[in-house]
């Protein structure tokens, strides 16, 4: 496949989009994340604003049952189920394999999230649409693997 065709799936908060649950700036500066924009790869997504949640919203996490709560107790969990689906509709309409999605997020952490509690206490997991993704034959990054994203390019 031609990179110059492909697209990469992106947590739109990692481009510096106003969509964080707490509405702050996440923005990665990084030159292949530069190189791979200016080169109209990039496909940005925010699964949970696909999902219907606002931007300010409670956080939330994954608790030990699967459900996804805020810290004002109030389940999400459709929210959460609804944004993934969407997002892996539009990755799946794009012919997107490759995403790239914020760490530790209750819908995006690839390797870890928080463990449910609201301690910030970080476990080993994946959030909502990683899963589904990776259910799915999806490949799913961290913005701190950029150079693995850069290699599943090279083969491609």
């Amino acid at each position: 496949m031609n990179n110059n065709t492909y697209k990469i799936l992106i947590s739109a908060c990692l481009l510096g989009e106003r969509v964080r649950y707490d509405a702050k700036q996440k923005k990665i500066d990084d030159p292949l994340i530069e190189r791979w924009h200016s080169q109209g790869l990039l496909l940005p997504v925010c699964p949970e604003v696909l999902g219907g949640l606002t931007t300010p919203r409670p956080a939330a996490e994954i608790q030990i049952n699967g459900s996804v709560k805020t810290n004002q107790d109030t389940d999400v969990t459709e929210a959460f189920q609804r944004g993934a689906e969407k997002t892996l509709a539009l990755a799946l309409k794009q012919q997107i394999k490759i995403v790239i999605l914020t760490e530790r997020s209750p819908s995006c952490g690839s390797s870890s999230i928080y463990d449910g509690n609201f301690s910030r206490t970080i476990i080993d997991g994946q959030g909502v649409t990683t899963k589904l993704l990776r259910d799915n034959g999806i490949l799913v990054f961290n913005q701190f693997q950029l150079e693995q994203v850069q290699a599943q390019l090279d083969l491609l």
